[in-house]
């Protein structure tokens, strides 16, 4: 996915995020974007990279379990 650019929908699609938990990834600097013209675009490599190291952490998407 070297030099690929994707919008944030399918940045959304293919992190399993909803799109406004890609949109803070990218405000907080977790990921890279850079905008063409009127739309971001989501640099490939680093959502990723950010993806995977999420992995290792064992964060996992979606709701927690219930600790009771």
């Amino acid at each position: 996915m070297a030099d690929d650019w994707i919008t944030t929908a399918e940045a959304a699609s293919l992190s399993g995020y909803h799109p406004e938990r890609v949109r803070e990834l990218l405000r907080e600097g977790k990921v890279f974007a850079q905008k063409f013209g009127l739309t971001w675009q989501v640099d490939g490599v680093s959502l990723l990279a950010y993806l995977e190291e999420m992995e290792k952490k064992g964060d996992r998407r979606g709701p927690k379990p219930n600790k009771t």
